[in-house]
């Protein structure tokens, strides 16, 4: 890890980018309003709140320091982070719950559209000198019924070899490791990065506080993040991780399923190393 990057990629700066991404997202899916349900998740969330102060016997100072770390989670702009690492997980779970296709996993607080297009075979974005062990991360699009997906999208996002993502930390080129290939005329693409590391959440902020005081750890295990669509089909976001590889089996945000792990293999050429993943896609 460069210590200029280390030094300067506070939960604060990270948070306010994560914060201003989600507020100029276009969320056409969003909940138009209906008064009935509002009211009853709403309800549902305070009654069970409630409940939990009850059994606990909260004290008021318990509350006043709940009421000063929830200012604080606004004044740092974590609220994507807390959100996208505690909560995230499972409205995927249930948004996912009727797909036959590949599995879902978390979108995360770090995603930036529009990131450059590139060919079917493509090397992302990365800087000259780039760190980390070279990866070639292949595979084919299809519907789930195997028919090939022609010029299928793969958006394709990741930390880098100390942890950091481009646009959320400094000193990084603008698209480093970010990239939407266009997948050839039968769905394959062949994407060339490097091995993603394990990354550490932000913790001199307001979810490092509350992680600390419940002696939880803040890693996620490393991972390629990746949003696959074609015409006619369900758009699938979904986070790819390694066999082996650190926090796994403990994610902080709870986000790791069986069916997306990879188990790269060695090329023969020096430590350079592959993986196929495919990806089959509900009609829309």
């Amino acid at each position: 890890m460069t210590d200029t990057t280390a030094e300067k990629a506070t939960a604060a700066a990270s948070g306010a980018a994560a914060t201003e991404r989600f507020r100029s997202k276009l969320r056409t899916d969003a909940a138009e309003g209906d008064t009935k349900r509002v009211d009853t998740l709403v309800t549902e969330l305070l009654t069970a709140t409630h409940d939990i102060i009850r059994r606990h016997k909260l004290t008021y100072a318990e509350y006043d320091a709940l009421k000063a770390w929830l200012i604080r989670v606004g004044e740092d702009g974590e609220w994507p982070l807390f959100l996208d690492v505690w909560v995230e997980h499972v409205v995927e779970e249930v948004a996912g719950e009727v797909r036959e296709g590949t599995k879902g996993s978390i979108e995360g607080p770090y995603y930036v559209p529009d990131a450059p297009a590139l060919p079917a075979e493509a090397t992302l974005p990365m800087r000259e000198d780039e760190a980390g062990t070279p990866l070639l991360f292949q595979g084919q699009v299809t519907s789930v019924d195997g028919t090939p997906l022609p010029s299928a999208k793969v958006e394709i996002w990741q930390a880098d070899d100390d942890g950091f993502y481009s646009q959320f930390a400094p000193n990084l080129p603008q698209w480093n490791l970010r990239g939407t290939v266009i997948a050839d005329g039968t769905g394959h693409f062949k994407v060339h990065t490097i091995q993603p590391a394990p990354y550490q959440i932000p913790t001199d902020g307001a979810c490092g506080q509350l992680i600390s005081a419940a002696g939880w750890h803040p890693w996620r295990p490393a991972h390629l993040h990746l949003k696959v669509s074609a015409p006619g089909h369900q758009l699938i976001t979904t986070q790819l991780y390694f066999e082996g590889g650190e926090y796994v089996d403990d994610d902080i945000a709870t986000a790791v399923k069986p069916e997306l792990i990879l188990s790269p293999t060695p090329t023969g050429n020096g430590d350079d190393r592959e993986v196929t993943y495919d990806f089959a896609l509900d009609k829309a």
